[in-house]
């Protein structure tokens, strides 16, 4: 197995950035092709749950959350998803939250991960950051 992990800090409360990456109602706001899931968890996603992610409005892509972990320093849940295994992970920070993926995959499979997937993760994860700074109370210039 090897791995690729991408990792951006971010402004945004911890929750915020949570309930981004772990409601499943929630991902097209930072991931716009993933038009919900089923069978993964009523609201957040649960461990041990099976059921699919929805890609492009129609592409059923059948997945499995092997764990959900949450302490008041870091939540994180991890999928399977075919052979590789992807852990969505937010770490609280004393300016914020630190949002980070990291990807398990065959040492085969590395290269195409690698090239054509990771490119498109690391746009999605900096959109994610993004989307929940958008949360932020916003001070007036003029005040």
């Amino acid at each position: 197995m090897v791995m690729l992990r991408y990792s951006v800090p971010s402004a945004a409360d911890a929750d915020v950035a949570w309930a981004l990456v772990a409601e499943p109602s929630r991902w097209h706001e930072w991931s716009p092709h993933v038009r919900g899931a089923w069978g993964l968890g009523d609201g957040e996603v649960e461990s041990s749950a099976l059921g699919a992610a929805r890609l492009f409005g129609v592409l059923p892509v059948p997945a499995r959350i092997d764990i959900v972990e949450k302490s008041a320093e870091r939540r994180h849940w991890v999928w399977k998803v075919g052979l590789v295994k992807i852990d969505h992970e937010v770490r609280t920070d004393p300016d914020g939250c630190t949002i980070v993926l990291t990807c398990h995959a065959p040492a085969a499979l590395e290269p195409v991960i690698r090239f054509t997937y990771w490119p498109i993760v690391k746009l999605l994860v900096d959109r994610l950051a993004t989307v929940a700074e958008d949360a932020l109370p916003r001070t007036p210039a003029y005040a």
